[in-house]
């Protein structure tokens, strides 16, 4: 049987068998016509050696192209998908919109729920509604992956306020975080055997260097007690603790009354970036003003809540420290995650704790404290050579 040429595939009788023609040994190239006045439609066959069983992968109409050319693109498509089954690839071909579900169910099977849950969000805003997710991972380019990253990298960020039009460029390090998503699904489907190639986003989903810049405001003492002063009551008590603990805002906001064990002065640490369980012993006076915020609340309420009870968010505490900020004289550009910098700064440069418990307490890798931090120690270093005096 031969294809390749217009007018023959034209004259075949319809039928629901597809018609197949050779292409090498145990592959095959197969055209389907259903009705006499049908485009037609392709698809590739292999018999796998260690089973014999026959392994089919559909191709298209692939309408796109000439009829001329239907045949040569198909060809082509079928030998890639042959040589994909040669490298230990899976026989059914999946889009980069199922393979970042994937990568979703994996995340949520591990017992990362918060991880599956701010991944998924991140594919649906970039990643499947986009052309890219429509593409199998077979047919992914570099091209394709350059396309979407710069089409992402030119869409200006989402504002916390999902009232407001967004208008500020996406920094590095978001763009960072959600190629990061992406990579990490593409990487998972290399590992299942739905790809058998990194190559075509290896290069192109590279981090931007140095993008996460260090954390510059600083707030001092008197700055931290001022900001507390001015805030309302709900928010001051949400703040304290984020100058009590170097721990994250989102980490914080998710505390409930359960986690801190008045009998231990322990907190434990569920949700945060850092992604597991962790506890921290509290000093007397700091357990102290945990334990009288969980004062008659049940083990599941919010440990800091707001005026209405619920739970601290982002875009719950943006604007109110905005105008404690503004209030307590601050710089225009702190946040609360200055609270969290600000502690970190104390616990290295003035208090002089190893960057290995920083790293522990605040729920960050030793790589990342030195990285932001580390500039703190030269001081002690130079100290250090002083005493070495002769």
């Amino acid at each position: 049987m031969n294809l390749s040429k217009v007018e023959a595939r034209t004259r075949l009788a319809p039928r629901r068998d597809p018609y197949w023609q050779r292409l090498e040994a145990g592959c095959f190239l197969g055209y389907r016509k259903m009705t006499a006045g049908s485009a037609g439609t392709w698809l590739a066959r292999s018999r796998d050696a260690s089973t014999g069983k026959q392994l089919h992968s559909p191709l298209g109409e692939l309408s796109e192209h000439p009829a001329h050319a239907r045949f040569d693109v198909a060809s082509k498509a079928a030998r890639e998908w042959f040589a994909h089954l040669g490298r230990g690839g899976k026989a059914r071909q999946i889009n980069v919109k199922t393979a970042c579900a994937n990568y979703v169910k994996h995340l949520a099977g591990a017992g990362k729920l918060q991880a599956a849950r701010d991944t998924e969000k991140r594919f649906a805003r970039w990643v499947n509604d986009h052309k890219i997710g429509a593409i199998s991972l077979q047919k992914l380019k570099p091209g394709d992956i350059d396309t979407w990253r710069r089409e992402l990298a030119s869409t200006p960020a989402t504002p916390q306020d999902k009232r407001r039009a967004p208008t500020r460029p996406r920094a590095a390090s978001t763009l960072n975080r959600d190629m990061t998503s992406l990579r990490a699904a593409l990487n998972l489907a290399v590992e299942n055997g739905d790809a058998t190639s990194d190559a075509a986003w290896k290069i192109k989903l590279r981090p931007v260097k140095d993008a996460d810049r260090r954390r510059d405001v600083y707030l001092d003492l008197n700055q931290r007690r001022a900001l507390i002063a001015k805030a309302p009551t709900d928010l001051a008590a949400f703040l304290r603790a984020l100058s009590l603990v170097p721990l994250r805002p989102g980490a914080v906001a998710a505390l409930v009354a359960g986690s801190f064990d008045k009998r231990l002065s322990t907190l434990t640490i569920g949700k945060d970036k850092h992604g597991q369980d962790r506890k921290i012993k509290l000093p007397s006076a700091t357990a102290s003003f945990f334990a009288e915020h969980c004062k008659d609340k049940l083990p599941t309420a919010p440990l800091f809540a707001r005026a209405d009870g619920s739970a601290w968010n982002k875009d719950a505490w943006k604007y109110p420290f905005k105008d404690a900020a503004i209030t307590a004289g601050l710089s225009a550009a702190a946040t609360a995650y200055a609270l969290r910098h600000s502690t970190i700064t104390d616990l290295i440069a003035l208090h002089r704790l190893d960057t290995l418990t920083v790293a522990q307490l605040s729920g960050t890798s030793l790589l990342m404290i030195e990285k932001h931090y580390g500039h703190l120690l030269r001081e002690h270093a130079a100290n250090a050579l002083a005493s070495l005096t002769l």
